[in-house]
């Protein structure tokens, strides 16, 4: 049965037999699998093309990004480490008149919040989270709650 021979292993018949049955069940799955892919791939040539829709925008079309100036100085502690931070806001277009000045109130009151920071408090993932919470919160009650958010584009820690 099988093609064993006594005491021998598989023997050549027994090998051709293995093999043919084989490739015949992998060309069956094979074809079967091609065949239901083929109709899907129809089906879905066929139907309608459904327009991309993007996300919402965020922030609504009132409003715009300027970039502030980047603000370098050293932190409270330790007295010898600086810090260097690039940052953008998003703020209202009609309810702010001159974004050039308010941008630089922003950096100028970000200057004097990062000299009150320690590495201590900025480093990891939740410093940082901590921190950008923080600068939002200060350029929103800078600005009278005209700045959306301030995006911080890089921190640097020297």
């Amino acid at each position: 049965m099988f093609g064993f021979a006594k005491g021998e292993g598989l023997s050549l018949r027994g090998w051709v037999g293995t093999v043919i049955v084989c490739t015949i069940i992998a060309a069956g799955v094979g074809g079967g699998l091609g065949i239901k892919l083929v109709g899907q791939i129809k089906a879905a040539a066929q139907a309608p093309a459904i327009p991309a829709v993007g996300p919402a925008p965020k922030y609504g079309t009132g409003t715009s990004l300027i970039d502030l100036p980047p603000v370098i100085t050293n932190l409270a502690d330790p007295p010898n480490a600086w810090v260097r931070l690039q940052a953008s806001i998003v703020y209202d277009n009609k309810a702010v008149p001159k974004p050039q000045l308010l941008a630089a109130k922003v950096a100028e009151d970000v200057l004097a919040y990062m000299k009150t920071v320690t590495v201590a408090q900025i480093g990891g993932a939740s410093g940082l989270e901590h921190l950008r919470e923080d600068l939002n919160e200060r350029a929103s009650i800078r600005s009278d709650g005209h700045i959306r958010e301030l995006i911080i584009q890089a921190v640097v820690v020297q």
